[in-house]
């Protein structure tokens, strides 16, 4: 190798070591002990446009449980250790409103990146994000009109409702980091490209609360973390 692209080499590894050490990951599992509290089913006969989507009637998301006791739409991010991330990615996350629903339930973004809600029904609605620590707004979105578009500058998990279906419930978790993930319905979560070094892995379930695991990651490796959390009695 010619001496130039040597010391390139050397260079980057200097600046960056996991260049040299390679990038880990932690993956895992969330999961629940005990009986989740049944689920209430959501009347929409007041919204025929929207019932009409959901032949079969759907139930609230407080808390969605899968096969093998997993819990589905768990944030699991990485709360201490990762370097700071100050720009936000330059694409915006989306939140859609449809059949009278939010969709996703759950909706992660890193501060200040741009969040796009999309009315996809043939009805209005009104978002209202409940923040406390980011500024608070309440918008009405008729059936046909363009995105709304907004960004919150500060790390907050925001419970979601609309003003005009009171059944409609969602959240916002609004991160520092872009190492995050949501747990899938077989309750499973990934978070790669992690450099060397020791993180706080933070899962939060909107009904459960919050638990906090430690990991070091030393180079090109997969841990695992594994959350459980214990379900409301009914």
């Amino acid at each position: 190798m010619p001496a130039k692209q040597l010391f390139l080499v050397a260079l980057a590894i200097m600046v960056s070591p996991a260049l040299l050490l390679g990038a880990g990951t932690v993956s895992g599992k969330v999961t629940y002990t005990g009986t989740p509290a049944k689920q209430k089913t959501i009347d929409m006969s007041k919204e025929p446009s929207c019932a009409k989507q959901h032949p079969t009637p759907i139930t609230t998301e407080t808390v969605v449980p899968g096969a093998r006791s997993s819990l589905e739409n768990v944030v699991v991010y990485i709360s201490a250790g990762a370097p700071d991330e100050p720009n936000a990615p330059a694409q915006a996350v989306t939140f859609t409103q449809k059949g009278c629903q939010y969709i996703p339930h759950v909706l992660a973004m890193h501060t200040s990146q741009e969040l796009k809600v999309v009315n996809d029904d043939q009805t209005s609605h009104n978002i209202h994000p409940l923040a406390k620590i980011n500024r608070e707004w309440n918008k009405s979105q008729p059936p046909g009109t363009p995105p709304l578009s907004a960004k919150f500058d500060k790390e907050e998990l925001i419970a979601v409702k609309c003003n005009v279906h009171p059944w409609m419930h969602g959240y916002f978790a609004v991160l520092k980091t872009t190492h995050y993930a949501i747990s899938g319905d077989d309750g499973g979560f990934m978070l790669p490209d992690l450099p060397p070094g020791k993180y706080t892995i933070t899962a939060w379930q909107e009904d459960y609360g919050t638990q906090t695991q430690d990991v070091t990651i030393s180079g090109n490796e997969t841990k695992t973390v594994d959350f459980t959390f214990k379900a409301k009695p009914y």
